[in-house]
């Protein structure tokens, strides 16, 4: 791969041109990006109707829980350079999927009668993985390494923590992770769908 493709950054230089099957891998994740940035807002809406009062009502707005392993992109991300934007997305779509089984564990004790919900959970961590692996797989084509140094914790130990705290808490506390766990997952994908935007020729600089 030539050093010219793997060090593609359009911030710095507009003027590079993708290859043929670059361009397509590009635009296919970017399509993907897309149509799971409307899943994930749909789980959303669907989670917050099924939790209740006071999550529906007008202006609420939960405690801002830390979540295990994961956070909200930084304000900071949008300045970074688009490989290390895409190594961050790749990141953060690897730990969502072991949060969003256990949001939908929980949520199988607690609305077991809400079944739309219980399979909107379940495919958006299958959702979550195929874009991950998808950006990484333009991350490869790029010449970039996916992966940066090893989270702390590692998403399987994060996700164990989130698994005890849940089972722990109270009904609110659990309702709340899931809301956080929801948002973040809409959060990273829209930021993922962003990121690439950048990539695709014609798309936002």
């Amino acid at each position: 791969m030539s050093q010219r493709e793997g060090s593609l950054d359009p911030k710095a230089d507009s003027s590079i041109s993708l290859l043929p099957h670059l361009e397509a891998k590009i635009r296919q994740t970017h399509s993907l990006a897309h149509l799971l940035t409307k899943y994930a807002e749909q789980l959303f809406q669907e989670y917050v109707q099924h939790q209740g009062d006071p999550f529906g009502l007008p202006g609420f707005s939960p405690p801002r829980l830390p979540v295990a392993g994961l956070s909200a992109p930084a304000p900071s991300h949008a300045g970074l350079p688009a490989p290390e934007q895409l190594r961050l997305d790749a990141a953060a779509l690897d730990a969502l999927p072991p949060l969003l089984d256990i949001v939908r564990r929980r949520q199988a004790e607690l609305n077991p009668r809400a079944p739309r919900l219980l399979r909107r959970l379940e495919d958006a961590g299958r959702q979550a993985r195929a874009l991950g692996a998808a950006v990484e797989a333009v991350l490869a084509a790029l010449g970039v390494p996916a992966r940066g140094p090893p989270p702390e914790p590692p998403p399987a130990a994060a996700a164990a923590a989130a698994a005890a705290s849940a089972s722990s808490t109270g009904v609110f506390p659990a309702k709340v992770l899931g809301f956080r766990v929801c948002g973040l997952y809409r959060e990273w994908v829209s930021r993922t769908e962003g990121d690439l935007s950048q990539l695709v020729p014609g798309g936002s600089a």
